[in-house]
């Protein structure tokens, strides 16, 4: 069993006890309600996910992330709230925040707390093997969601991005291959990212989302994903027609996001 399977597995038995502290049926009206008071939505107004990568020039993702399974703790002291406000300060596009609770250490609650305390906009990054993590996703406060096709197949993509799209989310379809790419553009996905890390061997290659970029035309946009820690990988994939990159270790290390983002984006048009 691949490590993808077993946080899906994980992930499929923790969905199912959440229900039952509170039904889908509640966290609709949860919704709703929220819906209908504006002055209670978490979560400042401001760029959706898809305008902060469609602008001129190479988008930068930050990602907060406590830990992960090929690195283990990244952020002994992780503040994440200040690190959201950092990066920021620092002129970062986007914010992916990690939610996975037992590979990644994340949880519901820095995604609430980073959605509430920043105007650009916040991914929920997690392992979405069910309707139920949209609306949560949703209520949380997050502009956009991770969908991986590898878990999901065609047929539950199509579904998952067409809720998505009622709840006013936009999606990160994360792609690994040429297959996973076409089954992606088949269901319709505007936002294509390819994860530079094998999630068997953990190897990272960057040269997959450079020969993937082809094969996504370019009314649809292109993340890569992992593995980005210099500022000439960040200009190889800007020459190549990427929209943006999900930086995650290199950033979160990094004592000043400032310098560091300044660094990362020293080469680019």
């Amino acid at each position: 069993m691949s490590i993808l399977e077993e946080i899906a597995r994980e992930r499929r038995k923790a969905v199912e006890e959440e229900k039952k502290l509170l039904s889908l049926m509640e966290l609709e009206r949860l919704l709703e309600e929220r819906e209908e008071s504006s002055h209670n939505t978490p979560g400042k107004e401001g760029k959706s996910f898809y305008q902060a990568l469609a602008k001129e020039g190479l988008s930068i993702i930050g990602e907060v992330k406590k830990a992960s399974p090929s690195k283990g703790i990244i952020a002994e002291d992780f503040p994440y709230l200040q690190t959201a406000k950092d990066y920021e300060a620092a002129g970062i596009d986007a914010i992916s925040c990690l939610t996975e609770p037992k590979y990644f250490l994340g949880k519901d609650q820095y995604l609430q707390e980073i959605a509430q305390a920043v105007s650009v906009p916040v991914l929920r990054k997690d392992f979405l093997i069910d309707p139920y993590q949209i609306y949560q996703a949703k209520l949380l406060g997050a502009k956009a969601i991770l969908l991986i096709v590898s878990l999901l197949g065609e047929r539950e993509l199509k579904e998952f991005l067409s809720l998505a799209g009622k709840l006013g989310l936009d999606a990160l379809v994360e792609c690994h291959d040429e297959e996973e790419i076409r089954c992606a553009l088949s269901v319709g996905a505007e936002i294509i990212g390819v994860n530079n890390r094998n999630l068997k061997t953990f190897s990272v290659n960057m040269e997959n989302s450079l020969s993937l970029r082809n094969l996504v035309p370019k009314g649809q946009l292109f993340v890569a994903e992992s593995g980005m820690s210099k500022a000439e990988e960040l200009r190889l994939l800007e020459e190549a027609g990427v929209d943006g990159v999900l930086i995650g270790e290199s950033l979160m290390r990094a004592e000043s996001k400032k310098e560091k983002l300044q660094e990362l984006r020293s080469l680019l048009k």
